[in-house]
């Protein structure tokens, strides 16, 4: 039987793939948060599947996106990053990268973990959207604005309310896969 998917993905392998093995399924792991938020954030101005073809080049340069060898790193990294063709280089996404690790660290310590700060936001359960049409997915909601000015007011950087929504999809947090994506309903 043919899997129907959501109409973004169809006819990129590794879209389908990113889609059908990872986007919407709800993330708890604070690893692997850090690592969509690094990705999103980096992702901001870009098309995801840039991002996504050089993931694995992300997970070499940025140590396995291990946020607390990330905090410590110096300007040496960061010109050592900015020297990495195989990833996208850009000075204040890279220098947001640090900042954003160092961030994460004091909100594990003030929750315990990231992922009950940052799912504390949906009463720790996916919300399931039903949207039929692409075009009807916001790019933004109140609840990714909030989530992206708390953020903000704790240093963190490249991570608007667009880019948050967009780690709230990729994270499980909001599942939009629409109504006839055989993921519609999976993950929650």
């Amino acid at each position: 039987m043919t899997k129907v998917r959501c109409e973004w993905c169809i006819g990129q392998d590794i879209y389908e793939k990113y889609h059908d093995e990872e986007w919407g399924d709800p993330v708890y792991e604070d690893q692997h948060l850090y690592e969509l938020l690094l990705l999103e954030s980096f992702q901001a101005g870009l098309n995801w599947l840039t991002i996504l073809k050089k993931r694995e080049q992300f997970r070499e340069a940025f140590d396995e996106f291990d946020y607390h060898k990330i905090s410590k790193y110096t300007q040496k990294d960061v010109s050592r990053l900015l020297n990495n063709e195989e990833i996208v280089r850009h000075r204040g996404k890279i220098e947001a990268s640090i900042t954003n690790a160092k961030g994460f660290i004091k909100i594990q310590e003030e929750y315990d973990s990231f992922s009950k700060y940052i799912w504390g936001y949906v009463s720790k359960e996916p919300i399931l959207n039903s949207f039929s049409k692409l075009n009807q997915v916001p790019s933004q909601t109140e609840m990714s604005q909030s989530i992206s000015g708390d953020l903000r007011k704790r240093g963190f950087k490249f991570l608007g309310p667009t880019t948050i929504y967009a780690f709230m999809q990729a994270s499980g947090m909001v599942n939009d896969h629409l109504t006839y994506c055989f993921k519609h309903k999976k993950s929650v």
